[in-house]
C-alpha cells in the first residue's frame, strides 16, 4: 500500500505499558502508509477504539487489565470482523498463543520483534494475509510439540509423503523457525525460490500458515 496515494492503514495499539505503546507508535509512524488512530491501555478500550476509528489492524497485548487480549480478540472478531488482530506476546505464553490462533488472530509477534518485521506484519494483516514471524513460529512449535499424540505423528508422516525431497528440506527449516531468506542461505536458493516452495508446501499439506506447517514437520519427526 502506497502511503502517498489511497487510504492509510489505520492501527490501534493496545498495551497496558505506555512505553511499549510509545515505541510501537514511533516505529509504525515511520511508514507513510500507516497511521496510528488510537492507543488503548486495556482490552475494553481496544475494542471501543477499533469501532470508533474503523481500525484496519489492532496490535493487541494478551496480558491487560479490565479485559484481557484474548477476550478482546473474541469481541473484535464478533463486532468488527473486518478488523485484523495481531497478538503481541512474550515467551512462556503457550496456552494463550494457541487460543489466539484458534480464535482468529491474523498473526502474532514476539515483543522483541525487529521494527521492519513489525511494519511488515501490519501491512500483511491489512492486506488480508496472516503474519507469523519466524521467531514466533519456532516459539509456538517448541511450546506445543510436547505431549502431542502419537496418532498425530502417524497422520503427519502420511501427509508429508506428498512432498518432494526439496520441499521436505524447506519444511524442515520452517520447523526450525527460519525466515525465507535464512532458509535460502542454508539451501543455496534465492529468497524468492524459497517463497515459492513455501507456498507450494502449504497448498500440498493444506496448511493455512507457517505455524501449522512447522507443527506438522515436528509431528512427522522431520
Amino acid at each position: 500500500m502506497d502511503g502517498t496515494r489511497g487510504p492509510r492503514i489505520k492501527v490501534v495499539i493496545a498495551d497496558d505499558e505506555p512505553l511499549i505503546r510509545a515505541g510501537i507508535r514511533m516505529i509504525l509512524t515511520s511508514d507513510p502508509a500507516i497511521t496510528v488512530a488510537a492507543e488503548a491501555a486495556n482490552g475494553r478500550e481496544a475494542v471501543e477504539a477499533a469501532r470508533a476509528h474503523g481500525a484496519d489492524v489492532v496490535l493487541l497485548d494478551i496480558q491487560m487489565p479490565v479485559m484481557d487480549g484474548l477476550t478482546a480478540l473474541a469481541e473484535l472478531r464478533r463486532s468488527t470482523p473486518g478488523t485484523r488482530v495481531i497478538i503481541l506476546t512474550t515467551f512462556g505464553e503457550r496456552e494463550n498463543v494457541l487460543r489466539a490462533l484458534e480464535h482468529g488472530g491474523a498473526g502474532f509477534l514476539l515483543k522483541d520483534t525487529a521494527p521492519a518485521e513489525l511494519i511488515a506484519a501490519v501491512r500483511a494483516a491489512a492486506a488480508g494475509d496472516a503474519y507469523l514471524s519466524p521467531g514466533a513460529t519456532r516459539h509456538v512449535v517448541d511450546q506445543l510439540a510436547t505431549g502431542r499424540a502419537v496418532v498425530r505423528g502417524e497422520e503427519a508422516r502420511r501427509r508429508v509423503e506428498v512432498l518432494s525431497a526439496r520441499e521436505r528440506d524447506v519444511l524442515v527449516l520452517l520447523g526450525e523457525g527460519l525466515s525465507n531468506a535464512d532458509a535460502g542461505k542454508r539451501l543455496h536458493m534465492s529468497e524468492a525460490t524459497v517463497k515459492t516452495y513455501v507456498s507450494r508446501i502449504l497448498a500440498k499439506l493444506e496448511c493455512e500458515n507457517r505455524v501449522q506447517a512447522a507443527l506438522l514437520a515436528r509431528d512427522a519427526g522431520l
